[in-house]
C-alpha cells in the first residue's frame, strides 16, 4: 500500500484557495486567516497534502492554552493539582475538503494532531479541541474527549488518554 498523504507545517507552497470543507467558516479561515496566525505565533498549522498532485486535503491548528481547573469535569479534576488552571494544547481548526470524505482523512488529521502534542517536550496535560458544531463536537467525542462543563462545544482529553489512542 503507498502512502497518499503527507502532513506537514504549512508553508507559502500550499495553496489554499480552491480549499473547501462544507463550512464556510472553516474555509475562510483557512484561506484568509491561519497564515497570519502562524506569523503571529497564535497557532500552528500541519496541512495534509496529497502527494500525487501537491493539493492540499485537510489542515489543523495548535496552539498553547489553559482552561480553568473549575471548567474541566469534575472526575477528571478530581484527580488534579489545584493550580486555577490546566496547562493545555487546544486544536482550533481542523478541516477536510470535501473531495476527501469518506476516506479517515479527518482521522489521520486528528491523530496526528495528538501524536504531535503526545510527543512534544512541552509540558501540557490536556488536548482541547473547540468543536465548531454538534456534528464536529460527535467526531472529538467518539475519540474520547469529554465535553467541559460549562462548554459543551470544548472538549477535553487527557494527554495520557491520548498517548493510549496512539499505542493501539
Amino acid at each position: 500500500m503507498s502512502v497518499r498523504f503527507v502532513i506537514e507545517p504549512l508553508e507559502k507552497k500550499h495553496k489554499r484557495a480552491d480549499f473547501f470543507c462544507g463550512n464556510e467558516r472553516i474555509d475562510r479561515y483557512f484561506r484568509e486567516t491561519v497564515s497570519q496566525d502562524v506569523k503571529r505565533k497564535y497557532a500552528t498549522c500541519f496541512v495534509a497534502r496529497e502527494i500525487s498532485t501537491d493539493r492540499v486535503a485537510g489542515f489543523y491548528t495548535l496552539s498553547s492554552s489553559t482552561v480553568p481547573l473549575n471548567d474541566v469535569p469534575k472526575t477528571l479534576a478530581k484527580k488534579l493539582p489545584r493550580y486555577p488552571s490546566v496547562p493545555a494544547v487546544l486544536i482550533g481548526w481542523l478541516g477536510r475538503h470535501t473531495d476527501y470524505a469518506g476516506q479517515g482523512l479527518g482521522d489521520a488529521l486528528l491523530f496526528d494532531a495528538i501524536r504531535t502534542v503526545a510527543t512534544s517536550p512541552i509540558g501540557a496535560h490536556a488536548i482541547f479541541a473547540d468543536a465548531i458544531d454538534d456534528a464536529a463536537a460527535a467526531f472529538y467525542e467518539a475519540f474520547g474527549f469529554v465535553p467541559l462543563t460549562e462548554r459543551p462545544r470544548t472538549l477535553y482529553l487527557p494527554v495520557a488518554t491520548a498517548m493510549s489512542l496512539l499505542s493501539v
